[in-house]
């Protein structure tokens, strides 16, 4: 049960980072290195991801390596997305911007159950 509980903790405060506290300045600044919107964007998930990583039962070194580890992935999955859509035509109304958008969200719910396995393996070692 532990288990679930931290990947629902995970998956609840992807949804808030993602979907509620994204704000037009962070959205235009993903994709583009020199503009702090994928950075704040990125460290919200990191940081809103550590009472899921407190749950497991995780140290505060152990929750700081991983939610480093977070920041970068979330960063680069976001960062490689926006370069590859910018300049297209992909609106909301095609295929291509829909398959982008989903490929992006299941890349980042597969490292939620990596960071998941890697929390519970960790806590219990």
């Amino acid at each position: 049960m532990l288990t679930l509980g931290v990947l629902a903790c995970l998956q609840l405060k992807h949804f808030a980072a993602d979907y509620l506290l994204q704000t037009p300045w962070i959205i235009a600044g993903k994709g583009h290195l020199d503009r702090p919107g994928g950075y704040a964007h990125a460290g919200i998930h990191a940081v809103l991801s550590v009472p899921a990583l407190l749950l497991a039962g995780l140290d505060l070194p152990k929750v700081a390596a991983l939610c480093a580890a977070e920041f970068v992935v979330h960063f680069l999955i976001d960062h490689s997305k926006a370069v590859f859509s910018r300049g297209s035509d992909k609106g909301p109304t095609t295929a291509t911007y829909w398959a982008l958008h989903g490929g992006d969200q299941c890349i980042h719910h597969l490292s939620y159950l990596l960071m998941t396995g890697v929390a519970i393996n960790w806590a219990l070692a």
